[in-house]
């Protein structure tokens, strides 16, 4: 079977970040398929493009046994909101021209976003010039709903308007939505957007092979020099979703705490003015390591006490379920979880792996901190209980062969 997926955040080689279709993509070659992916030429942690997809419309390049077609993504992404529309974009372009002249005869097409304008060159790949192939839309968030909730798209607008419009399009075209959450099926159903027949839930997981319980005292905590302070690791973006300040803010009410250490590792366009507003108010105790290669994040990871897991206090994050718990999770680590919904019913209820806090409350952030820091012994044991729930249930390999299993029965007709 062949197998094409369009995603504009494919990870670059070596480089951190949700790797998702990178093991799945490997996972389903490695059984016979062939992959071909439509990914985007940035970098998404920098904003800049690597030399070697410079001044070209596509570069092909291999990722294991998948062929990657990287497309051309306008250099405006880092360049506020239009710059980034205009970057969605032009990849959409780039990529539908890929789609129809460098992929040959798919059996399969997914398109999967955030980005919205994804699902444009997938049912063209699909769909125009193979006509009868079959596609999935894969929506890994609630867009437009949660660029507008935060402030990123204004309600009512043309442009809101428009992306609505695709959305409702690219729900009643594919031949299947995949869901990354119980949530966005009740959303999008609840909408009239798809019956609830077309919808399958193919959540996140975790590489448990790469994460795996490990000591603390491991070469990065030598390295950064944590010594034996209790350390809480947020990895992961740093944009306005993520509200990263909220971090901060609990750093100041534990700044009478030298044994507890905040560590924030990842990139993105609020981490500058973070990272500044510490250095500000001359807190010692929260740290800013930048992005990281995927092969460090195990060891970031170990070396840590807890993960934290945090975003706006916004009610379109109910519904979400952040990558990040899972590598925690998988690592043994216990879950500081400022978001609430369904990610708290999975973390906090059913894997019994974490502790809540009210998202963007330093307050109770710092008096969940000093909790965990006092029990060690119940973190620890959060921690085993969150590998046994990834194992049980969200290993990489288990969820590439359900959605496998998705695909063939879509081809098999």
């Amino acid at each position: 079977m062949h197998i094409v997926v369009i995603h504009q955040y494919y990870l670059l080689p070596g480089r951190s970040g949700g790797s998702r279709f990178n093991e799945f993509a490997r996972l389903w070659t490695q059984a016979g398929h062939q992959v071909t992916v439509l990914a985007g030429s940035l970098d998404y942690a920098t904003g800049a493009v690597p030399e070697a997809y410079r001044g070209r419309l596509v570069t092909t390049e291999r990722d294991g046994l998948a062929t990657v077609h990287r497309c051309w993504v306008p250099s405006s992404y880092g360049k506020g909101y239009l710059g980034r529309a205009g970057a969605f974009a032009g990849f959409a372009l780039a990529s539908s021209w890929a789609g129809l002249v460098k992929v040959r005869a798919p059996d399969v097409v997914i398109a999967t976003s955030p980005p919205l304008t994804a699902t444009v060159p997938g049912f063209l790949a699909a769909r125009l010039r193979w006509r009868r192939v079959p596609w999935v839309f894969e929506m890994r968030d609630l867009w437009p709903e949660s660029a507008v909730t935060t402030g990123v798209l204004r309600e009512g607008s043309g442009l809101t308007r428009a992306l609505y419009g695709l959305e409702r399009g690219a729900a009643r075209l594919a031949t299947r939505v995949n869901v990354l959450t119980p949530a966005f099926r009740e959303d999008i159903v609840r909408r009239g957007l798809v019956t609830e027949d077309r919808v399958v839930f193919i959540p996140n997981g975790a590489d448990v092979a790469l994460f795996t319980p490990s000591a603390r005292d491991n070469e990065v905590r030598r390295e950064l020099g944590w010594g034996d302070r209790f350390v809480v690791l947020y990895a992961g973006a740093h944009g306005r979703a993520n509200a990263i300040m909220q971090l901060v803010d609990a750093a100041e009410r534990l700044k009478h705490r030298p044994d507890i250490l905040l560590a924030s590792v990842g990139d993105g366009p609020e981490r500058q003015a973070c990272e500044a507003e510490a250095s500000r108010r001359g807190l010692a105790n929260i740290t800013f390591h930048g992005s990281q290669p995927k092969d460090r994040m195990p060891l970031f990871v170990a070396a840590c006490d807890v993960g934290a897991a945090v975003l706006q206090d916004n009610p379109t994050f109910r519904t979400v379920y952040p990558n990040k718990v899972f590598d925690y999770m998988a690592g043994e680590r216990p879950t500081l979880l400022a978001i609430d919904g369904v990610a708290r019913s999975l973390v906090c209820e059913e894997a019994r792996a974490g502790v809540f806090a009210r998202p963007e409350d330093p307050e109770d952030l710092a008096r969940v901190i000093v909790t965990l820091e006092a029990d060690r012994g119940e973190g620890r044991a959060m921690g085993a209980r969150g590998r046994a729930w990834v194992l049980a249930n969200a290993t990489r390999e288990s969820l590439a062969a359900r959605y496998l299993s998705v695909l063939e029965s879509l081809v098999a007709p």
